[in-house]
Protein backbone atom coordinates (compact mmCIF):
# COMPACT_ATOMS: atom_id res chain seq x y z
CA UNK A 1 0.00 0.00 0.00
CA UNK A 2 1.69 3.16 -0.97
CA UNK A 3 1.17 6.23 0.64
CA UNK A 4 -1.38 8.94 -0.36
CA UNK A 5 -1.21 12.50 0.10
CA UNK A 6 -3.92 15.31 0.10
CA UNK A 7 -4.07 19.07 0.81
CA UNK A 8 -4.58 18.52 4.00
CA UNK A 9 -3.43 14.78 5.14
CA UNK A 10 -0.98 11.82 4.50
CA UNK A 11 -2.63 8.36 4.33
CA UNK A 12 -0.22 5.48 4.82
CA UNK A 13 -0.19 1.94 6.37
CA UNK A 14 -0.49 1.24 9.53
CA UNK A 15 2.01 -0.02 11.76
CA UNK A 16 2.49 -1.66 15.30
CA UNK A 17 3.46 1.00 16.01
CA UNK A 18 0.26 2.73 16.07
CA UNK A 19 -1.07 0.60 18.72
CA UNK A 20 -2.12 3.55 21.13
CA UNK A 21 -3.82 5.61 18.63
CA UNK A 22 -5.89 2.61 17.54
CA UNK A 23 -6.84 1.54 20.99
CA UNK A 24 -8.34 5.36 21.61
CA UNK A 25 -10.06 5.59 18.00
CA UNK A 26 -11.79 1.55 18.49
CA UNK A 27 -13.17 2.19 22.13
CA UNK A 28 -14.81 5.90 20.93
CA UNK A 29 -18.30 5.14 22.10
CA UNK A 30 -19.49 6.04 18.37
CA UNK A 31 -17.06 3.23 17.09
CA UNK A 32 -18.48 0.64 18.95
CA UNK A 33 -22.06 1.93 18.28
CA UNK A 34 -21.34 1.91 14.44
CA UNK A 35 -18.51 -0.65 13.46
CA UNK A 36 -18.60 -2.65 16.67
CA UNK A 37 -16.60 -4.11 19.58
CA UNK A 38 -13.59 -5.48 18.58
CA UNK A 39 -12.22 -6.40 21.54
CA UNK A 40 -9.66 -4.34 21.82
CA UNK A 41 -8.99 -3.88 25.67
CA UNK A 42 -4.74 -3.11 25.73
CA UNK A 43 -2.19 -1.87 23.59
CA UNK A 44 -1.30 -5.48 23.07
CA UNK A 45 -4.75 -6.51 21.86
CA UNK A 46 -4.67 -2.99 19.24
CA UNK A 47 -1.15 -4.13 17.65
CA UNK A 48 -2.77 -7.85 17.10
CA UNK A 49 -5.84 -6.18 15.62
CA UNK A 50 -3.70 -3.98 13.50
CA UNK A 51 -0.60 -6.97 12.37
CA UNK A 52 -3.92 -9.63 11.94
CA UNK A 53 -5.90 -6.61 10.12
CA UNK A 54 -4.59 -4.00 8.28
CA UNK A 55 -1.10 -5.12 7.56
CA UNK A 56 -2.07 -8.87 6.70
CA UNK A 57 -4.37 -6.93 3.81
CA UNK A 58 -1.64 -5.11 2.63
CA UNK A 59 0.49 -8.09 2.22
CA UNK A 60 -1.92 -10.24 0.55
CA UNK A 61 -4.01 -7.46 -1.68
CA UNK A 62 -1.93 -5.10 -1.80
CA UNK A 63 -4.50 -2.33 0.27
CA UNK A 64 -6.08 -2.12 4.17
CA UNK A 65 -7.33 0.46 6.28
CA UNK A 66 -4.53 2.83 6.73
CA UNK A 67 -3.57 6.22 9.20
CA UNK A 68 -5.10 9.40 8.64
CA UNK A 69 -2.65 11.56 9.75
CA UNK A 70 -2.50 15.50 9.74
CA UNK A 71 0.27 16.91 7.33
CA UNK A 72 2.78 19.24 9.35
CA UNK A 73 2.21 17.80 12.87
CA UNK A 74 1.64 13.90 11.43
CA UNK A 75 -0.98 13.68 14.50
CA UNK A 76 -3.23 10.46 13.48
CA UNK A 77 -7.17 11.68 13.13
CA UNK A 78 -8.49 8.22 12.00
CA UNK A 79 -7.93 5.43 9.67
CA UNK A 80 -9.23 5.15 5.53
CA UNK A 81 -8.65 2.40 3.04
CA UNK A 82 -10.23 -0.87 1.34
CA UNK A 83 -11.47 -3.43 2.89
CA UNK A 84 -11.47 -6.87 1.31
CA UNK A 85 -14.45 -9.24 2.75
CA UNK A 86 -14.93 -12.60 2.27
CA UNK A 87 -18.67 -12.01 1.87
CA UNK A 88 -18.18 -9.22 -0.93
CA UNK A 89 -17.90 -9.65 -4.52
CA UNK A 90 -15.87 -6.49 -4.60
CA UNK A 91 -13.46 -4.38 -2.08
CA UNK A 92 -15.18 -1.89 0.05
CA UNK A 93 -14.34 1.82 1.57
CA UNK A 94 -13.97 2.22 5.19
CA UNK A 95 -13.29 5.26 7.43
CA UNK A 96 -13.34 6.06 10.97
CA UNK A 97 -12.68 9.45 12.67
CA UNK A 98 -11.39 10.21 16.20
CA UNK A 99 -14.60 12.34 17.54
CA UNK A 100 -12.77 15.63 18.03
CA UNK A 101 -11.89 15.64 14.72
CA UNK A 102 -15.52 15.12 13.20
CA UNK A 103 -16.84 17.88 10.85
CA UNK A 104 -13.77 18.75 9.34
CA UNK A 105 -13.71 17.24 5.93
CA UNK A 106 -11.36 14.95 6.74
CA UNK A 107 -13.41 11.71 5.82
CA UNK A 108 -14.26 13.35 2.53
CA UNK A 109 -10.96 14.67 1.66
CA UNK A 110 -8.97 10.66 2.70
CA UNK A 111 -11.63 8.58 1.26
CA UNK A 112 -11.76 10.54 -2.26
CA UNK A 113 -8.28 10.03 -2.21
CA UNK A 114 -8.45 6.21 -1.05
CA UNK A 115 -11.29 6.14 -4.32
CA UNK A 116 -8.67 7.80 -6.47
CA UNK A 117 -6.42 5.25 -5.55
CA UNK A 118 -8.71 2.12 -6.00
CA UNK A 119 -9.62 3.23 -9.42
CA UNK A 120 -6.63 4.75 -10.96
CA UNK A 121 -3.59 2.59 -8.99
CA UNK A 122 -5.81 -0.71 -8.28
CA UNK A 123 -7.89 -0.52 -12.16
CA UNK A 124 -11.18 -1.57 -9.44
CA UNK A 125 -14.21 -1.38 -11.33
CA UNK A 126 -16.69 -1.95 -8.53
CA UNK A 127 -16.07 -0.43 -4.94
CA UNK A 128 -18.67 -0.94 -2.38
CA UNK A 129 -18.93 0.84 1.11
CA UNK A 130 -21.06 -0.33 3.93
CA UNK A 131 -22.95 1.63 7.13
CA UNK A 132 -25.85 0.95 9.45
CA UNK A 133 -29.20 2.56 8.30
CA UNK A 134 -28.65 5.48 10.91
CA UNK A 135 -25.39 6.85 10.26
CA UNK A 136 -26.15 10.09 8.25
CA UNK A 137 -22.38 11.00 8.30
CA UNK A 138 -20.88 8.14 6.98
CA UNK A 139 -23.73 7.96 4.27
CA UNK A 140 -23.05 11.66 3.13
CA UNK A 141 -19.53 11.05 3.31
CA UNK A 142 -19.79 7.61 0.97
CA UNK A 143 -22.50 10.27 -1.61
CA UNK A 144 -20.31 12.74 -1.92
CA UNK A 145 -17.37 10.41 -2.96
CA UNK A 146 -20.06 8.64 -5.25
CA UNK A 147 -21.02 5.97 -4.15
CA UNK A 148 -24.89 5.33 -4.09
CA UNK A 149 -27.49 3.26 -2.28
CA UNK A 150 -27.85 -0.03 -3.85
CA UNK A 151 -29.69 -2.28 -0.99
CA UNK A 152 -30.07 -3.39 2.29
CA UNK A 153 -27.58 -6.67 3.26
CA UNK A 154 -27.18 -8.93 6.24
CA UNK A 155 -23.32 -9.87 6.73
CA UNK A 156 -22.93 -13.38 8.21
CA UNK A 157 -23.31 -13.31 11.45
CA UNK A 158 -24.74 -10.15 11.94
CA UNK A 159 -28.55 -9.53 13.08
CA UNK A 160 -29.28 -6.30 11.79
CA UNK A 161 -29.29 -4.98 8.18
CA UNK A 162 -27.05 -2.77 6.73
CA UNK A 163 -27.26 -1.20 4.00
CA UNK A 164 -24.79 -1.20 0.99
CA UNK A 165 -23.31 1.40 -0.93
CA UNK A 166 -21.77 0.91 -4.87
CA UNK A 167 -19.82 2.86 -7.15
CA UNK A 168 -19.09 1.41 -10.67
CA UNK A 169 -16.87 2.44 -13.07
Amino acid sequence: MKILDTERLTIRPLTEDDAEFIFALVNEPAWIKNIGDKNVRSFDDARQYISGGPMASYAKFGFGLCAVELKGSGAPVGICGLIKRDSLDDPDIGFAFLERFWSRGYAVESAQAVMNFAQNDLGSKRILAITNPDNLGSIKVLEKIGLRFEKMIQMPGEGREIKLFAWIG
